[in-house]
């Protein structure tokens, strides 16, 4: 069955497609930027559960969340209340993100931060490196093995974090087989039916190496979500809807803060 993922992977493919730009020029460019901020290291030095606060517009499945947001000062919010690290749409056309809301958010705190968007090519890297990005996405869902292997290394060589994100024990087999193992995301929500399934995300952290640093992405809704994905070996959680469309964001994301089991 189609899912939501598909029409937008192949969105993005065709766009890749017809991207004329040289790769080998791209990473040229990239390996001489400055190092950047350690997605991966701040999250395994945190010593609670870890929050990647998102600044998020809109969604397929819910439509408009925020879409007035002001990346810079949701950052700065976020940063304030504890975040440990950032994660920014830059999907425009299903999420009205952009790359001037990574400049924008990074540009405004000291937090490392994720580039959340559909990385289907070489070049969906090295953009996210030039942009300033420190954390690059790869979903197993969305590319075949050779593309996960070649985009991992690629990452990095130019100094990116990988945050490779899975559904089920066979695409997390799948990641595992690459150089990204090491930072290991599982999407909570059915790519169709939308539904969140934290036992999903429970019985995945049970299945994942000792050295592996478990991030549960979508569906967390406050407190009692967090206990319960610290209480299963999560060391993060990346949380958008939630904090966007909360009166309060600052508060919401406080109570996200629980001891690490």
């Amino acid at each position: 069955m189609a899912t939501y993922l598909d029409a937008i992977v192949a969105r993005h493919r065709s766009d890749a497609a017809q991207d004329a730009r040289s790769t080998d020029e791209l990473v040229e460019v990239a390996r001489e930027l400055p190092p950047g901020r350690g997605f991966r290291a701040s999250l395994a030095a945190s010593t609670e559960l870890a929050v990647i606060s998102e600044v998020k517009r809109r969604s397929p499945s819910k439509g408009d969340l925020f879409v007035d947001l002001d990346p810079a000062a949701l950052a700065a919010d976020y940063q304030a209340a504890g975040a440990t690290c950032l994660s920014v749409l830059t999907d425009t056309e299903s999420f009205g993100g952009s790359t001037d809301d990574l400049v924008a958010a990074r540009t405004a705190v000291e937090l490392p931060v994720l580039r959340k968007d559909f990385t289907v090519s070489a070049n969906d890297v090295c953009d996210a490196r030039l942009m300033g990005a420190d954390c690059v996405l790869l979903i197993v869902a969305a590319l075949d093995d050779a593309e996960l292997r070649d985009f991992a290394a690629l990452s990095g060589e130019i100094g990116l974090d990988v945050l490779v994100e899975v559904h089920d024990e066979a695409e997390l087999e799948r990641a595992l087989a690459t150089t990204a193992g090491d930072l290991v995301g599982v999407n909570q929500r059915d790519l169709v039916t939308f539904e969140v399934d934290q036992a999903r995300a429970v019985r995945m952290a049970g299945v994942m190496p000792a050295d592996t640093i478990r991030v549960a992405e979508s569906g967390v809704r406050g407190r009692d979500d967090a206990v319960a994905l610290a209480e299963a070996g999560y060391h993060a959680v990346l949380v958008g809807e939630h904090l966007v469309t909360a009166a309060d964001p600052v508060a919401a994301l406080a109570e996200l803060r629980v001891p690490l089991a």
